[in-house]
């Protein structure tokens, strides 16, 4: 197998990805129940840990599938059983002036490509690239931020607390 070979494989593989990854954000904002929206945020989140993992990245993509879907879409999940909103689907769940975001969205997109090829330009990864192994990848992010990661289990927790008190029958 020739190294080309296996780019275009990467290519064909993020090209699919990504195709799915748009498809399930466009279902995210266009579904009308709340909990659909939720799982086609998981099929999003699933493909970018499946991009990560075209990447190399294996422990990036464990940490997304562990975190995003693990821990927030189930928080996410339950917050949204345990409150007295309506499930199911919803007339006029939409706001009335939805197009005015379709120009600021495509200002949006065209700044962040802009500061993208300004900071970046053509640069390509140095082929000799230093590799971290997985146990170094956790030391340099569990070491010194194991504190904010802390702060945030017990703000996730919080809000557990909080949509099972805002359920509870009076």
């Amino acid at each position: 197998m020739i190294a080309s070979d296996v780019l275009v494989a990467q290519n064909v593989g993020f090209a699919i990805i990504a195709a799915l990854m748009i498809f399930g954000a466009l279902r995210v904002v266009t579904t009308n129940n709340v909990v659909h929206a939720a799982l086609w945020l998981v099929v999003v989140l699933a493909g970018a840990a499946a991009q990560y993992i075209l990447l190399a990245a294996e422990f990036v993509a464990v940490t997304q599938v562990m975190v995003y879907i693990g821990a927030v879409m189930v928080l996410f999940l339950f917050g949204t059983m345990l409150t007295r909103a309506r499930i199911g689907a919803e007339k006029d769940l939409n706001n009335k002036n939805w197009y005015i975001g379709l120009p600021v969205a495509g200002l949006l997109l065209v700044t962040i490509l802009i500061a993208l090829k300004d900071g970046f330009g053509d640069e390509k990864m140095p082929a000799d690239a230093d590799l971290f192994t997985v146990a170094q990848v956790s030391d340099l992010i569990f070491g010194p931020y194991l504190l904010p990661f802390w702060a945030l289990s017990f703000l996730l927790l919080a809000a557990v607390i909080g949509a099972i008190v805002l359920a509870r029958r009076d």
